[in-house]
């Protein structure tokens, strides 16, 4: 006797809004190489996710569904994934927003390198960043945290029952003005020691103008800014740490509140 699978249309329609929330957070998760990879590769990760969800995808009543109703709860549940991404990426914004500030004084800029993320050219401090981010994110277990987050939101909010609103949104904004104030509070002691060397280099061409100091400039502000990027390394994890608690509250508030 042959067996017959049989799979019934309401599985498929809640494997399809489930998808539709996991995969949204994956346009925005700073996974280190994964926008360079295949589009197969991510489309693999987030349906493995998804199935590994099975025991909580809600029953969806097939009977009674029109097309528009299911291209509505589809629509919010990607808006949902896509607002937990964002808020995701913003911790590794704060490490770009910070190199970015300090490229251009500290010499950097002018050399560039691959970005591992995007593919494109990028400075090498915002590519250092950029990875150190994605490290920091595996390390400290903020990955499990997400997937915990929205593992329990199929049941505090499942598929189907999502509404999004104007204060879901205005949340989301207020998260990322922390991006830019934890960014340029991280470097902002670099930028101290930029300025004091600047100085430094034009009041000694002021005593003495036979000194060329304009070729010795890039190279004291290269070595300062590395010198003290070593040491601020050492507090990142404890920076990334005390950024990553209010956003990760932002995301659970969001998944199931």
């Amino acid at each position: 006797m042959g067996t017959e699978l049989k799979l019934e249309i309401g599985t498929l329609y809640s494997f399809l809004l489930v998808l539709a929330r996991v995969s949204g957070v994956f346009i925005f998760v700073p996974l280190p190489g994964i926008k360079a990879g295949p589009d197969v590769i991510r489309a693999a990760l987030a349906g493995s996710i998804t199935l590994a969800m099975m025991p909580l995808w809600p029953v969806i009543p097939s009977a009674g569904l029109s097309f528009g109703t299911l291209v509505g709860w589809l629509l919010a549940e990607a808006g949902l994934g896509i607002g937990v991404g964002i808020v995701v990426a913003f911790l590794g914004e704060i490490f770009q927003t910070g190199a970015q500030i300090i490229s251009l004084q500290a010499g950097y800029s002018f050399a560039s390198t691959i970005d591992p993320t995007s593919g494109a050219d990028s400075s090498v401090l915002l590519a250092l960043a950029q990875t150190v981010a994605g490290l920091l994110f595996f390390t400290m277990g903020l990955d499990h945290q997400v997937l915990l987050a929205f593992a329990q939101s199929l049941s505090a909010h499942p598929p189907g029952q999502v509404v999004l609103s104007t204060s879901m949104l205005n949340l989301v904004i207020q998260a990322g003005s922390a991006m830019f104030s934890t960014g340029l509070r991280l470097v902002l002691p670099l930028l101290a020691l930029l300025l004091i060397v600047d100085i430094s280099l034009a009041l000694l061409a002021r005593l003495n103008s036979q000194l060329q100091l304009i070729t010795l400039a890039f190279p004291i502000k290269m070595l300062v800014s590395l010198g003290l990027l070593a040491w601020l390394l050492l507090v990142f994890p404890q920076i990334f740490s005390q950024a990553a608690a209010p956003l990760m509250r932002l995301v659970r508030q969001l998944l199931l509140s």
